[in-house]
């Protein structure tokens, strides 16, 4: 399984609102059972040699977007499986990283993240990255801001610079993005680091994408012919 096994694999974790509405439970439940799902399949991941995640956890416009109670509550929700399941991964040689704007967040939340970028993992088996208050336009929107601030001549000004400047700095570009929930755009994710990874949607709803729908991506995966416009 491990040959010509994406070494990193972005996903857009959508579906956890319906799944909760097809099993008549409150939101909070779809995103607890979606919260499950992702600590299997980066286990799994791990298994299979992926080097690295990049979760889309929650959007600027999700925070903007969306009633203030559900907002709360995804708080609630980080901040228990920060303590309940990221933790325990990190203990096992999983290296978090959050991607994403601090401003807008919870002082708890913002103390949370710091503790997590404090945190040194010995023997890394995968590093999750989670997109957290992520957009990708703001991203870009940042990445151009630093460049100017540093004083970089606009004729030096290439596709390394720019890469220096992105919250994913010093990690590879994902060769596979996953979006679960039968949605078929990006939605603000990754647009410069998506540039020329393939795409697989499905159907599944997050929490129900379980290792055997992470082992079907894959071999859908293995089966494209990437040639990066060649």
């Amino acid at each position: 399984m491990k040959s010509n096994i994406p070494s990193h694999i972005a996903i857009i974790m959508d579906g956890n609102r319906r799944w909760a509405r097809k099993h008549g439970v409150p939101y909070i439940k779809g995103h607890e059972a979606g919260a499950d799902t992702l600590e299997e399949v980066v286990e799994e991941a791990e298994k299979m040699g992926v080097k690295a995640i990049t979760v889309y956890a929650l959007s600027t416009e999700n925070i903007k977007e969306r009633a203030k109670r559900e907002i709360l509550g995804l708080f609630n929700l980080i901040r228990s499986g920060y303590h309940k399941k990221l933790k325990k991964m990190m203990a096992k040689g999983v290296t978090v990283t959050v991607l994403g704007e601090l401003e807008g967040l919870p002082g708890t939340i913002k103390k949370l993240i710091s503790e997590i970028r404090k945190s040194y993992i010995n023997n890394e088996s995968i590093k999750l990255n989670i997109a957290l208050n992520y957009g990708g336009k703001k991203e870009l929107i940042e990445a151009i801001k630093d460049i100017v601030k540093a004083g970089i001549d606009v004729n030096k000004i290439n596709e390394q610079i720019i890469e220096k400047h992105l919250y994913t700095n010093g990690q590879p570009d994902p060769e596979l993005v996953i979006r679960t929930g039968g949605r078929s755009r990006l939605s603000n994710f990754l647009l410069w680091q998506t540039a020329y990874s393939e795409f697989y949607f499905t159907k599944t709803l997050w929490p129900d994408f379980d290792t055997k729908e992470l082992k079907k991506a894959i071999k859908w995966y293995k089966q494209q012919k990437r040639n990066f416009g060649r």
